[in-house]
């Protein structure tokens, strides 16, 4: 079952009202979004998700707590627009959980994991046509190392990018790994697992993952009534210098007013955002030995001026 991490870090991060709007971002199987729903009795929950498993099963987790919920099947890229189609035009809290869900993972056929073997997937959304194999067997050599240089920051990528080209086609994750694998030295390979970075450069490019956290978050700043609250969890460094760029960007006053006394700077140019946590939250002791795949979590929260 999946174990959703920093879950009371970021629920309680929110500052939730009884009778407020809240949005899950990031549905999964239902862990934020559950206890969100405990705690509005009289207000709304939206969730977002676009994996057709996850939202079967989380309708029915939520619907044992109440119905004032709504699931979006969309990605939360739509974020605006989607709760503008349904009325709504201002929040009172957004949660973002970034990981992908354990049982994503752990489904063989959806080859995310780079130690099962399987066809080259890694779709969040099964009705998207453009997979892992679509980037691994068609990309060119250059487009292959720039993206697991930037997305994976694998110092290796240049002589894993031109192997896979001569072993071309690859159809599976293991067929992947031993690419991988033949193109470092074998004691980089057993201490640094480059195919974990490779594999996460992968799915980031097949889902757009960075792009869409980089477009969807000035959206969910907007959305939020003032004191409203926005938590995010990441992953990995490169979601989580987005998070911090922007939060930081919206914190400030325009570098153009700097000098300004505030009552003197244009009311679109005042920081948007107060930082609730300057540093990121980490997972306790306790929550690291209960469930590993929490190391790398990082939560932010930030509250609307």
């Amino acid at each position: 079952m999946h174990y959703s991490v920093l879950l009371k870090e970021s629920i309680d991060g929110l500052n939730i009202k009884p009778d407020g709007v809240y949005v899950d971002c990031t549905l999964g199987y239902g862990g934020h979004s559950s206890e969100i729903l405990k705690q509005i009795p009289q207000g709304f929950l939206y969730s977002f998700d676009q994996d057709e498993e996850a939202i079967k099963y989380s309708t029915e987790r939520l619907s044992k707590i109440g119905n004032n919920f709504k699931i979006i099947y969309s990605n939360f890229s739509n974020l605006k627009e989607k709760l503008e189609e349904e009325g709504v035009s201002k929040v009172d809290g957004i949660v973002f959980d970034l990981g992908f869900s354990s049982p994503q993972v752990d489904d063989e056929s959806r080859g995310f994991s780079f130690m099962k073997d399987a066809p080259l997937d890694m779709r969040m959304d099964l009705n998207q046509e453009f997979n892992a194999s679509n980037v691994v067997n068609e990309y060119s050599e250059s487009n292959l190392r720039l993206i697991f240089f930037k997305y994976g920051e694998e110092k290796f990528s240049g002589v894993i990018a031109k192997n896979i080209i001569k072993k071309r086609p690859i159809k599976t994750t293991m067929e992947l790994v031993k690419v991988i694998e033949e193109s470092v030295p074998y004691k980089y390979f057993r201490d640094h697992h480059p195919e974990r970075k490779i594999f996460q450069a992968i799915r980031i490019e097949v889902n757009h993952e960075l792009d869409v956290l980089e477009s969807v978050l000035p959206d969910a700043i907007d959305l939020l009534n003032p004191k409203g609250r926005l938590s995010v969890i990441t992953f990995h460094s490169l979601e989580d210098r987005i998070v911090k760029q922007t939060f930081k960007k919206y914190s400030e006053v325009n570098e153009l007013f700097s000098g300004l006394r505030e009552s003197d700077i244009p009311e679109e140019y005042k920081p948007k955002l107060v930082l609730i946590n300057r540093k990121p939250i980490l997972p306790s002791e306790e929550e690291l030995r209960d469930n590993r795949r929490s190391m790398s979590a990082k939560l932010r929260i930030v509250e609307r001026v």
